[in-house]
């Protein structure tokens, strides 16, 4: 890891544990075993430079945290934490708010997540939508309603920073009632694309969608979990990346999606809405 990205990781988790611990500044660093000022010092990132080795092992005992945790090497907070795989497999259950992608989720608050979606984004689905993609995929409605609700409820926050970019042709799909939304009727379409409006022009800017034309770009499914994470969505599972450079990877990957855009976040919901009041009988009809 880079020794910038050392030192802002660093000054993050002890900004973290400061404002967990309900101390000062004063008293905090006092119960560390520094001054206050070079506790001012460390928080404000004027320097890249690390505390000293004692200072560190004082930080992590005082707040029974693990030294990896601490200098971003592991994402485990425990004292017992070692450092993660560089990549992982994990299953993806039903019941959202009890699987590692809401943790993921979890712990990114406060930092920008950026997402790009297999379908229709999980949180802008009408309770129609969800109800026809989980039979069709033989999942649970419940589970799926509950991701749903999850994800609106967490963009609310005023911490949340959300960008999701898309193929504009999936929508241009859907509206026209193709693919796997082939029986799903007009009706109900014209009502998702509206919905879809309306909750975009009302979480907007803590959540951004931007839609580039899918036959210039490609991109498989998958969030970005702040700098420490991110997990590529491989059907009933996720490939999770732990280590720094691939995040930074896909991070640059997902940049360009947004630099190809050709309808940006502010533009988004008149889009949609637009699509919503056009005519498109079903395929099945």
């Amino acid at each position: 890891m880079d020794k910038r990205d050392l030192s802002t990781v660093f000054r993050d988790r002890l900004k973290l544990l400061l404002t967990r611990s309900d101390l000062n500044q004063s008293a905090f660093a006092t119960a560390v075993g520094i001054d206050r000022s070079a506790l001012s010092q460390l928080l404000s990132g004027a320097s890249t430079r690390l505390p000293r080795a004692e200072t560190l092992l004082n930080i992590a005992a005082e707040f029974k945290v693990s030294l990896d945790w601490l200098l971003g090497l592991s994402q485990d907070e425990g004292v017992t934490g070692e450092i993660r795989e560089s990549l992982e497999i994990e299953e993806a259950p039903d019941g959202f708010d009890r699987t590692l992608l809401a943790k993921w989720h979890a712990e990114a608050a406060g930092t920008k997540i950026r997402y790009v979606p297999a379908g229709i984004p999980d949180l802008l689905r009408t309770e129609a939508l969800v109800d026809y993609e989980a039979r069709i995929a033989n999942k649970s409605r419940e589970a799926q309603a509950g991701e749903t609700q999850y994800r609106i409820d967490y963009n609310r926050r005023p911490e949340t920073d959300m960008e999701v970019c898309m193929p504009r042709h999936t929508l241009e799909i859907f509206a026209r009632g193709l693919g796997i939304w082939d029986r799903f009727p007009e009706a109900d379409r014209r009502e998702q694309l509206l919905h879809m409006a309306t909750l975009l022009d009302d979480l907007y800017p803590t959540f951004r969608l931007f839609l580039y034309d899918g036959r210039m770009r490609y991109s498989i499914p998958y969030t970005i979990f702040g700098p420490y994470r991110a997990a590529i969505y491989v059907g009933d599972m996720y490939i999770v990346l732990n280590s720094t450079q691939p995040v930074r990877t896909l991070t640059s990957h997902f940049d360009n999606l947004i630099r190809a855009a050709d309808i940006n976040a502010h533009e988004a919901a008149s889009f949609t809405q637009k699509l919503a009041g056009m005519s498109f009988p079903s395929s099945a009809a």
